[in-house]
């Protein structure tokens, strides 16, 4: 469970992202979270995972209140928690393989129980048998897919994205929608930053609405 509690965060100069946002996600939700730009989408997503910090209230994961995590214990909070952003940010000098496993090589898996989920991570985004290929010869679809695998690779019960689907084209665009749904079809709590909400409405997601940094609807 993500709970939201009168959370406010404010950024030098001035600028307010939230303001008093509270809400509450349950396990094993779909979300899909909409609104203009600078609505306050990305910095909410970011405190989940503490990448950023509330300036006032609180955020809470599963009971334990991460607003107040010391650093030390973010890395193990993160374990839990798939990550998808934007610019999917793979590293070009490594095949799509050693880009899916340094996630796990971070945390010290076994190399053996590592390649394993590798491999599942692969086959799971449509990109078995490539592994050994590099970022640079892939479309953007295909680029995103290994940004997905990394961030489920870990196995979480949390995924996170912030606009998966920006500069796709319709097809690909709608391929990562897909996996999306399978993901919280097998139990993941999924929360998706999108603002093309049409391409999740077959599954009959809970929608919110963010404006000026205030959730407007649910």
């Amino acid at each position: 469970m993500i709970v939201f509690d009168n959370v406010v965060k404010h950024y030098p100069g001035g600028y307010t992202a939230l303001d008093g946002v509270s809400l509450k996600i349950e396990t094993g939700e779909l979300v899909i979270i909409s609104g203009h730009s600078g609505a306050g989408k990305s910095t909410l997503l970011k405190l989940i995972p503490a990448m950023e910090r509330p300036s006032s209230g609180s955020v809470w994961l599963n009971d334990q209140d991460v607003s107040r995590l010391p650093r030390r214990a973010i890395p193990y909070l993160r374990r839990n928690i798939g990550l998808v952003l934007q610019e999917n940010r793979l590293l070009f000098d490594r095949t799509i393989y050693d880009n899916i496993l340094l996630p796990l090589i971070i945390n010290g898996h076994p190399p053996g129980d590592a390649g394993r989920r590798v491999e599942a991570a692969l086959d799971r985004v449509g990109l078995h048998g490539r592994e050994r290929e590099f970022p640079s010869g892939l479309s953007g679809g295909e680029q995103q897919r290994v940004a997905i695998a990394r961030a489920f690779v870990n196995r979480p019960s949390i995924l996170i994205a912030d606009e998966p689907t920006a500069h796709l084209d319709p097809a690909y665009a709608a391929e990562i929608a897909e996996l999306f749904n399978s993901f919280n079809s097998a139990g993941v709590t999924v929360l998706v930053v999108t603002h093309d909400v049409a391409l999740f409405r077959h599954w009959s997601p809970r929608r919110l609405a963010l404006a000026h940094g205030r959730l407007m609807e649910e």
